[in-house]
């Protein structure tokens, strides 16, 4: 039996260590999080100081068991989570599992960090041990706690107020209400038309071969041209005709201005910086890019041994190590010669004061394993992410790129001034190596001009007015939204793929040609959270509550007056709105206006299952109002009166079918469908509102056709063999029996059938799921209406019920808890 134990968060990561450290260790995975709060109410006690109740989670307990079983047999133990914030927290919940066994009694405990998975490094990490890091510890707990008290107090006000299901979370919230907010100023905006004058011209170039260019008009009059001063088309050509004239086929060249730029590396990537680079040039969603990092990171198969490829992926830190500066520069000069290193090594200082220096940016292991080797061992996804890497680290080590700049202006009549700017790549640098994504719209482009001296005459050849509209800003992109989280200082670099992951999962937000756009209740949440609690929305506010839990993990505050600070505020809050604010109020109906044939009022609103539109309810109708739910693309922010009226034609008589029986479209619960006598056909791709009877007739027909393959026989009293998802099943419409094993459906009778029917359970017997061992999204979603009630009846329940929600979740480490 191996005399040491050392314990690591995943077995990907278990199984390298295990080949690196021999016979005297044994090492064993977490599987993450090994303790949570208890899935009910008092998991944190405000009232006691903020004590805290774990509970091992139920997916890890036999890894708990076999890590607490190894101790015992072991004379030392190693804890060797990750060396993030979280990493400590779970090193110190195994260690308190051991303590509260009795485990740790005569056995030393040790806490080992390593930021690349190598021989070496992992051997210097055993070799130089240190404690568990108490005031990490707080900072994680604190992070804990304020995401438990804000998710399961706030979520369900929002199940109560607005919709069951929903969840607002301190960090989650402001990164909606960027989102929200950005669609919002383009709502508003109101696009101004302006036009540009442009010269197309030409010269000798290299050669003496003719290169055409264009210059573009900046001064007239004597005064620099606003973007508006040509507002209008008249004024645009006049202006060009004017100038096209006078010019007589030719523009003389009046200065010439030459520079050099100098064009610095970046510095090697930390998580937010990968996450936006992979996503500009690779498309890599954040959470793929994390998947796929942690697979470069854990290890894999190279010449029959395990070995990890890249730094901790997980890290606001831009340090390198002095051996791997070396590394990238004997590396460099060897591939790219001696001129391509700059005279001394380049050393990048974390501008975060909360950076860990301990830390490493992300970087290969081993410079010499480069992107082409590394290819017979990686899938392309993984050899897409680590080329990045590998070419970031390399470049941020080389020289500066050069670049030759010229500026060339035109004089032209009434003291006008046509200008022509290029660039030139005279010493590339680490440019040969790696260049950084531009967003949209921003990339630098290389414009060679001919050579032209002042005095010159140059051939024009035309002059053209442009008409342009200004743009609204842009929706945000992931990387986009990753780095304005980043620049408000919300959330930590290991947060954001989960933060964005719980937009898209909640439905908040969709993504729309690569975009963030919120969906009608993303909007409602939002509003409802900056109308009602916008000091927790507060981006300042958020950010100034990171660098406290900042300062906790540097030993400077103490976590209880911090949360104490926090709380007390927020609950009164809570408990306020929930007395004042009307579910009307909440959802905020928007009126549309009045049904010119009826009289009766049309609003806009959100519901228990989405956004719908209704007519009558007002003040004085007695009669039952109606409801109709929004077609594709529809929002109630946008909807028009007109938009909304057509909606209530639903249900549509098309007509009759061949067997007499009616045919109707319109939209239910489950989405739009056909009425076929006592038959439904959901409508996939065809709209209810337009389709026709022909088509209504085709899958109709389509319908039949698929329900008859499936029936393999059938019998009477409605009892019927089918094709199923799983295999065949006989069914009577109330119960499912499955087919033995080793019986030809075919040869089933109806007595055969019967007895099966009789003995199989009652539908949903089988799954025998319990509501506390539901995930978060299953209980969100499958329990709307349990959870709808339990919340009108009692606070405590509403507080149980949220805790089973989100007490599996967190199982797995770097998923956010507490609606975070």
């Amino acid at each position: 039996m191996a005399k040491n134990l050392l314990i690591v968060e995943s077995p990907a990561k278990a199984a390298t260590i295990n080949k690196y450290l021999g016979a005297d260790f044994q090492v064993l995975a977490s599987y993450g999080h090994v303790r949570d709060l208890v899935p009910r109410e008092g998991a944190v006690d405000p009232d006691a100081g903020f004590a805290m109740r774990y509970e091992t989670i139920e997916r890890n307990r036999k890894h708990v068991e076999r890590i607490v079983k190894a101790a015992r047999q072991a004379t030392a133990v190693y804890l060797a989570t990750d060396l993030d914030r979280e990493g400590e927290a779970i090193a110190w919940h195994v260690a308190e599992i051991l303590r509260e066994r009795g485990v740790l009694d005569g056995r030393d405990l040790h806490r080992v960090v390593f930021s690349e998975i190598t021989p070496r490094a992992i051997r210097e990490a055993v070799e130089h041990p240190r404690r568990v890091s108490q005031t990490l510890v707080d900072a994680q707990q604190a992070r804990r706690a304020l995401d438990y008290l804000v998710g399961f107090n706030l979520s369900p006000l929002l199940w109560k107020k607005v919709q069951p299901g929903l969840s607002a979370g301190r960090v989650q919230s402001p990164a909606l209400r960027l989102i929200v907010e950005r669609e919002e100023e383009i709502e508003r905006f109101v696009a101004r038309e302006y036009w540009t004058i442009e010269a197309d011209l030409a010269a000798p170039g290299e050669q003496d071969r003719v290169q055409p260019f264009s210059a573009k008009l900046v001064a007239h009059r004597g005064r620099k041209l606003e973007q508006f001063d040509l507002d209008r088309a008249p004024l645009a050509q006049g202006l060009r005709d004017r100038l096209h004239a006078a010019a007589g086929g030719r523009l003389t060249v009046s200065a010439v201005q030459k520079r050099e730029r100098r064009r610095q590396p970046p510095p090697p990537f930390i998580t937010s910086t990968l996450q936006q680079d992979a996503a500009r040039k690779l498309r890599f969603s954040a959470s793929r890019t994390m998947r796929l990092a942690q697979q470069l990171y854990e290890g894999v198969e190279i010449n029959g041994g395990k070995q990890g490829l890249i730094t901790y992926m997980r890290t606001d830190s831009v340090h390198l190590a002095d051996d791997a500066i070396g590394d990238l520069r004997r590396l460099i000069a060897a591939r790219y010669g001696e001129d391509a290193l700059p005279d001394k090594p380049r050393h990048y200082v974390t501008k975060s004061r909360n950076a860990q220096e301990a830390h490493e940016a992300i970087r290969p292991t081993d410079a010499a394993l480069d992107p082409e080797r590394a290819t017979a061992w990686l899938t392309s996804d993984q050899r897409k992410l680590y080329e990045l890497i590998w070419q970031r680290a390399v470049a941020c080590q080389m020289i500066h790129a050069t670049i030759d700049t010229v500026t060339v202006e035109f004089a032209a009549a009434e003291d006008s001034t046509f200008r022509a700017s290029g660039s030139t790549t005279r010493i590339p640098g680490f440019l040969q190596v790696y260049e950084e994504a531009a967003p949209q719209g921003q990339e630098e482009k290389e414009t060679r001009l001919p050579p032209l001296a002042t005095g010159q005459r140059v051939r024009l050849d035309e002059i053209r007015a442009e008409q342009h509209f200004t743009e609204p800003p842009p929706r945000y992109s992931e990387a986009r939204l990753i780095k304005t989280l980043e620049e408000y200082g919300i959330g930590r670099p290991s947060t954001y793929a989960s933060i964005i992951s719980t937009l898209l999962d909640r439905e908040y937000v969709i993504l729309d040609n690569r975009r963030f756009k919120p969906t009608d209740t993303g909007r409602v949440v939002a509003r409802f959270l900056s109308g009602h609690f916008e000091p927790y929305v507060d981006y300042e506010f958020t950010a100034r509550l990171e660098n406290e839990l900042d300062a906790i993990s540097r030993g400077e505050l103490r976590w209880q007056p911090v949360l104490k600070e926090f709380w007390e505020p927020f609950i009164a809050r809570v408990n306020e709105k929930q007395e004042t604010v009307s579910r009307a109020e909440a959802r905020q109906t928007r009126q549309l206006g009045t049904d010119p044939a009826s009289g009766k009022p049309v609003s806009a609103k959100l519901g228990r299952y989405g956004p719908f539109v209704q007519l009558g309810g007002g003040d004085g109708d007695e009669e039952k109002p109606r409801f109709a739910s929004l077609r594709s693309g529809q929002s109630i922010e946008t909807i028009t009166l007109d938009e909304a009226l057509e909606l209530f034609k639903l249900p549509r008589r098309l007509g009759v079918h061949p067997d007499g029986e009616e045919v109707v479209a319109s939209i239910g619960r489950f989405g739009p469908y056909l009425r076929h006598g006592k038959q439904f056909v959901s409508l996939k791709e065809d709209d209810p509102h337009t389709i026709d009877l022909p088509r209504a007739l085709e899958l109709i027909a389509r319908h039949h056709e698929e329900r008859a393959r499936r029936e393999i026989k059938t019998f009477a009293g409605g009892i019927r063999v089918l094709h199923g998802r799983y295999g065949p099943y006989i069914t009577d419409g109330k119960k499912n029996a499955r087919v033995p094993k080793d019986t030809e459906p075919v040869t089933l009778d109806e007595e055969t059938c019967l007895a099966l029917l009789a003995a199989a359970p009652e539908r949903g017997a089988r799954r025998g799921r319990s509501g506390a061992a539901k995930s978060a999204a299953t209980a969100g979603a499958a329990g709307k209406k349990k959870t709808a009630k339990k919340t009108a009846r009692k606070k405590a329940v509403r507080k149980k019920t949220t805790g089973r929600k989100k007490g599996k979740k967190k199982a797995a480490k770097k998923t956010t808890a507490g609606g975070r």
